[in-house]
């Protein structure tokens, strides 16, 4: 049997050309394997490898060194202090959506009576699930067009304890509401739809595993955002508040539609942590 010690040295050997953090993916990986914390492998370099443990290792690294993501190989992955479920028909949860999470909780607790959100394009549900998790009386509509995108993100509502409260739908953005009849406005509606024009997909590496449908925004990127902004001024209460995610480059292109799309709404552009365009917010007039 090998150890600890032995193997994280020979993880990390062999991932360095394929990952930009190789040793986390090693100390997670491993501590996953053995069903143990990362900070008990990292102290425990001595203790040795059960051999069926090794053979699980053995194929989740060969895996990792074809380049499959190390969520899809999980089976889980974090998002705003919580585990998520996900699997190869879903988006990986990115940490740079947090910042969407974050603005929608400022606004939900600025506003404790608005307490009817959307979630468009959920995927794994993390920004639905995490949103009914931090706002115990919020109701969410959580949609996608992937029923198996829907499945997972049933059982993440599930398993944060919120599935009476995120209500998932089937649809292409949002439902058409029946000609003629009023239709209950949202005062939140958040997503994170696909940016990446479609021509640049064969290039990209993160297109090889993660789902074409979440990634692939059409001919310029816009296509489902443009659609989406296009709806919304139909859906948004009075006084309420959509935030979209985008691609750091689409700035300018993003805010001219919002201003063509909404005649009285306050538009403003959030910057990430990098300082990169990276959340449009838009609040309609009361």
């Amino acid at each position: 049997m090998t150890t600890i010690g032995e193997q994280l040295e020979a993880i990390i050997s062999r991932l360095s050309a394929v990952s930009e953090t190789a040793v986390l993916d090693a100390q997670v990986l491993l501590a996953h394997i053995l069903d143990k914390p990362r900070t008990w492998v990292v102290a425990h370099p001595e203790a040795e490898i059960p051999p069926e443990a090794q053979e699980r290792l053995n194929a989740a690294v060969q895996r990792l060194a074809d380049g499959e993501p190390l969520p899809y190989i999980l089976g889980f992955w974090e998002f705003y202090a919580r585990r998520f479920e996900v699997t190869s028909q879903v988006l990986i949860p990115r940490p740079e959506t947090e910042l969407l999470v974050e603005h929608a909780l400022c606004w939900l607790r600025q506003f404790p009576f608005r307490r009817w959100a959307a979630d468009v394009g959920t995927g794994s549900g993390c920004i639905a699930v995490s949103l009914a998790a931090e706002i115990r009386d919020l109701q969410v509509v959580a949609t996608d067009i992937s029923l198996p995108a829907l499945r997972v993100a049933r059982r993440n509502a599930i398993r944060h304890g919120v599935h009476e409260r995120v209500h998932l739908l089937q649809c292409d953005l949002l439902p058409l509401p029946p000609p003629g009849f009023a239709h209950r406005r949202f005062d939140l509606i958040c997503a994170n739809l696909p940016y990446i024009p479609g021509s640049l997909l064969p290039e990209l590496k993160v297109a090889r595993y993660e789902p074409r449908l979440a990634l692939d925004g059409g001919e310029d990127g816009l296509s489902l955002i443009r659609r989406l902004l296009r709806l919304a001024p139909a859906w948004l209460a009075p006084g309420g508040m959509l935030l979209l995610e985008i691609e750091a480059s689409q700035g300018p292109a993003v805010l001219s539609l919002a201003y063509d799309l909404f005649e009285s709404a306050r538009i403003h552009l959030h910057t990430d942590h990098a300082g990169k365009d990276r959340l449009l917010e838009v609040m309609v007039e009361s």
